[in-house]
């Protein structure tokens, strides 16, 4: 089995973490931070914006179950790429739109789905295509927060919807 892992940003990590748990041929999410300028960062920290680091998720899947373009357009499914530095009332630079590329064929690939998204979002897209830095895990009660967390108000109100939304879109490659 050959496994991918692509990190990306798109505001809060619990609904990006919660959508692509849903996917089959996702092996495992793990939310953290990267991009910015501080060694092991908090949560707390992080959310001061002064890091520099986005809350992000690194997504592990199998592209012979899932394809790579499916994981990246799920991604801009689930967020407005064209919101800077923010996702609805979650302000800050720590909420941006972001993919963090390991090599040329991912920023290929990245490029390739942003192009695909500016179609999708009739332009304005933000999203920035950065290289990928050390990647942070977050605290372990970030982990997989919407299962241990479905009535938390959050969860209810931005990160449900988001999976239903993949699960709409994207019945072909949900679990079973």
């Amino acid at each position: 089995m050959t496994v991918k892992t692509y990190v990306l940003a798109g505001g809060c990590f619990w609904c990006l973490d919660a959508a692509y748990r849903v996917l089959r041929g996702v092996s495992d999410v793990v939310s953290g931070y990267t991009g910015g300028d501080t060694d092991n960062p908090t949560y707390e920290a992080v959310c001061t914006g002064r890091t520099g680091h986005a809350e992000a998720v690194a997504v592990t899947f199998d592209p012979d179950l899932i394809p790579s373009d499916v994981i990246l357009d799920v991604f801009f499914t689930i967020h407005d790429p064209r919101q800077l530095n923010r996702q609805g009332a979650d302000v800050g630079t720590q909420y941006r739109s972001a993919m963090f590329y390991r090599d040329e064929e991912e920023k290929a690939l990245f490029e390739a789905a942003r192009s695909r998204a500016e179609q999708m979002w009739d332009g304005g897209v933000v999203t920035e295509i950065t290289p990928l830095g050390t990647f942070f895990d977050a605290e372990e009660y970030h982990q997989d927060f919407f299962a241990k967390n479905p009535t938390q108000g959050y969860c209810l109100a931005v990160a449900a919807p988001k999976v239903k939304k993949v699960r709409q879109s994207y019945q072909e490659y949900l679990r079973s």
